[in-house]
């Protein structure tokens, strides 16, 4: 059995973020392989979703039964993998991204996992891509996990674009803790903490704030 990386989770100690693991879906070998070469990339393979996180992102596609999703930051292409296995063989995933480096490993992984074909990639400032989407665009979940001062950009500009009933799920909305740290001030936790509060009171959606990982928010679209 392949060691668990450390949990992202600073609620977690290591050997509950294992057992956790070991009692859902555990990574296979694809996962597994991509993990560790994204471990090699050294401090910045912190930006990879937690295991356990890309174990909810199939289910919670496949409950959806989502066909079109989108995500904003792939990184190395863990939390896509996750999503595109999630999607059917004809579903669709936009993969929004500015690293031909790094989101090249996640194609290496996307193709041996046999889900290449349902993911676009586009390598572009994520608000581009966005913006040159069609008005109508219907998405039925949408995941961000990118640079923090943008979330509320990102999470004006997906809404009109997720079909309702349809949600968006966004990444890393504890930030280690630093969200109730009164002698936290920079820039990425004043973004997390001003989007929390935004979707907090937004009418449009229902939220939910789960402490997976780094904590996860789940908005859906009224």
């Amino acid at each position: 059995m392949a060691a668990v990386r450390p949990p992202k989770s600073f609620l977690l100690s290591s050997e509950l973020a294992e057992y956790l693991v070991a009692h859902g879906t555990r990574p296979d070998d694809v996962q597994q392989d991509l993990i560790e070469e994204t471990a090699t990339l050294g401090a910045v393979a912190g930006m990879q979703i937690a295991p356990e996180q890309g174990a909810f992102l199939t289910v919670l596609t496949r409950l959806l039964g989502a066909r079109d999703a989108i995500e904003i930051g792939t990184f190395t292409g863990y939390s896509a993998l996750c999503i595109a296995r999630g999607l059917p063989s004809d579903g669709r995933l936009t993969c929004c991204d500015v690293s031909d480096e790094w989101t090249a490993i996640g194609r290496r992984a996307w193709e041996r996992a046999g889900v290449a074909d349902r993911i676009d990639l586009r390598i572009a400032p994520a608000l581009d891509t966005l913006s040159a989407l069609p008005a109508d665009a219907s998405f039925d979940l949408a995941f961000i996990d990118a640079d923090k001062p943008n979330y509320s950009n990102y999470f004006e500009a997906l809404l009109p674009r997720i079909r309702p009933n349809g949600a968006i799920l966004v990444d890393n909305v504890l930030w280690d803790g630093n969200v109730v740290k009164a002698d936290a001030a920079d820039e990425n936790t004043r973004a997390i903490r001003a989007f929390n509060d935004m979707v907090a009171v937004d009418p449009r959606v229902d939220v939910v704030m789960l402490p997976i990982a780094d904590g996860l928010t789940i908005a859906r679209k009224r």
